[in-house]
């Protein structure tokens, strides 16, 4: 029992970080997606006004649309994504010797990439969810929750809509966890080098990598919400972008 917990840890102290956060930041969320999709079809993008105009249109729940799919999405993926980054160093660590950089890096960078990839069905689902209101009511996938967006894409797309845009969700996972992991780590030993200790050298870390995260992970976060929230013609069947490139 002791061992499989200690295998298990990380990812489900992973997941419940993961879904504290997002009860939390759900709401800035929404307003970041709504941005993102109006600054594609040349609408406002001004978030205090986007924000005015869900509590005006969809009341405060407005503001929670999807949530189902972001608490599934963060016990798939951060729980994998921390999950695995512990795993990687740990296979990574040589006894004696301070892990260089670039083993950090590739530990961050692949466990985002796999992590990404195994949560974007509610990743897919939570954009589409945030995004329905935005389509004309004819046209709009009404998804009641996480396990009715699962069961209407495999209905009408296919096992593999599930994994639409993952490529950009698994790059956008990569450039984030490089900048969050990796900088975390390096931003400590710097803090450290110049006398900082304890919680200021804790939270002086986070908020670097944390800015560092946001830096490398936006443009792909940006792409990636274009690619998961189109919808099929429904005459030709075909979406409005064959590459995200």
């Amino acid at each position: 029992m002791g061992e499989a917990w200690k295998a298990s840890k990380p990812f489900v102290t992973g997941s419940i970080s993961g879904c504290l956060a997002t009860c939390c930041i759900q709401p800035i969320d929404m307003v970041k997606v709504r941005v993102q999709v109006a600054g594609a079809e040349g609408g406002s993008t001004n978030p205090f006004g986007i924000a005015s105009d869900i509590m005006k249109k969809e009341g405060a729940g407005g503001f929670y649309k999807g949530l189902s799919a972001g608490l599934t999405r963060q016990v798939l993926y951060t729980g994998a994504r921390l999950g695995l980054y512990d795993m990687f160093t740990e296979k990574a660590k040589v006894p004696g010797e301070k892990m260089p950089f670039w083993k950090t890096t590739a530990c961050a960078l692949s466990a985002g990439g796999i992590a990404a990839v195994i949560g974007n069905p509610a990743d897919l689902s939570l954009i589409r969810m945030q995004t329905d209101s935005m389509l004309p009511e004819a046209e709009r996938r009404n998804y009641k929750g996480v396990g009715d967006a699962f069961s209407s894409i495999i209905r009408t797309e296919g096992a593999m809509g599930l994994f639409q845009g993952a490529g950009p969700t698994a790059t956008r996972a990569m450039a984030l966890n490089f900048g969050m992991l990796g900088f975390n780590s390096l931003a400590k030993d710097q803090l450290g080098s110049m006398g900082v200790s304890g919680s200021a050298q804790t939270f002086g870390a986070s908020a670097i990598a944390g800015f560092f995260a946001s830096f490398f992970s936006l443009p792909f976060d940006y792409v990636k919400t274009q690619v998961q929230k189109m919808k099929p013609d429904p005459v030709t069947g075909e979406l409005d972008r064959k590459s995200v490139v």
